[in-house]
């Protein structure tokens, strides 16, 4: 497997290669959405139409590109039990627990999230590592949300979906969450607010990410 011809592949398919890790003989590499252009193309997508787009997308394309680079797909959404893609993020060298607990990506922020991974026979080159942009943020997301559902001290999820039922919890619902939003490397991450509307609509019917 060479890195470059996979960043080309998932490239092509509008995935990044968010960071990778050796493990047991393997090299895995996760994948997550390329923007701009990944919301597009999922709604573009024949799976749209369907009662689980993103996940059925995924497992399409993911398995897509597993064939033809020669790899294993894995998913976060198959289980349980349920494949370690939190701990295999913060493995990578380019994922890190926020001041708010959550995952912060060196590239999307707190926008971080993980469409599958392919998993190659073998120790291939990996992403290069990167330092943690929280040291010396003076961290926003602590503060961000209105009522105090998310921060240093965890997520009070029964508190954001109370808040979410309420007319100004309106914002959160079409924007994407105020803690993810404040985020400075979010920020600069051009992830489209219809695709944070429809992942917040998901988790306040569902009470899943």
């Amino acid at each position: 497997m060479r890195l470059e011809a996979a960043r080309e592949a998932c490239a092509a398919e509008h995935l990044d290669i968010a960071g990778g890790l050796h493990e047991a003989g393997r090299t895995i590499l996760l994948l997550s959405p390329r923007e701009p252009g990944f919301w597009a193309a999922l709604q573009a997508a024949p799976e749209w139409s369907g009662p689980d787009p993103v996940d059925t997308w995924s497992r399409r394309v993911v398995g897509g590109l597993a064939e033809h680079l020669g790899g294993v797909p894995l998913f976060p959404f198959d289980g349980p039990p349920w494949l370690p893609f939190q701990s295999w993020a913060l493995a990578t060298g380019r994922a890190w627990q926020s001041p708010v607990r959550l995952l912060v990506g060196a590239d999307q922020g707190l926008w971080v999230s993980f469409r599958g991974a392919l998993a190659f026979d073998g120790l291939h080159p990996l992403p290069e590592p990167t330092a943690s942009p929280c040291p010396g943020c003076n961290a926003p997301c602590t503060t961000a949300c209105p009522v105090g559902a998310l921060t240093e001290a965890g997520y009070d999820t029964a508190r954001c979906h109370a808040y979410l039922d309420t007319p100004e919890g309106a914002d959160c619902l079409t924007r994407g969450c105020r803690v993810r939003r404040a985020c400075p490397v979010s920020a600069t991450f051009p992830r489209v607010e219809a695709q944070s509307a429809f992942h917040m609509s998901h988790f306040h019917r569902t009470g899943t990410n």
